[in-house]
């Protein structure tokens, strides 16, 4: 079973950072994760829990506009 995108876990705020938000399981950045299970770390709590639930993860899909990315602004 998938999703298109996994926003349902639990964030928290970075400290000292206006805009910028981490999942609280595993402290990635939400920018990192991008709205994808695989974008957590193996370990996290989230990502655990949905794939023992039955949601896989798109392990072979490219993060999408890495190519394109502007590197510095």
């Amino acid at each position: 079973m998938r999703r298109l995108f996994y926003i349902d876990y639990p964030q928290e705020h970075i400290e000292g950072q206006a805009h910028r938000y981490r999942c609280a399981f595993c402290k990635l950045e939400t920018t990192t994760i991008n709205g994808r299970l695989e974008g957590h770390l193996p370990t996290c709590d989230y990502r655990v829990a949905l794939e023992k639930a039955g949601f896989e993860c798109n392990r072979h899909s490219p993060i999408p506009h890495e190519d394109t990315a502007d590197e510095v602004d």
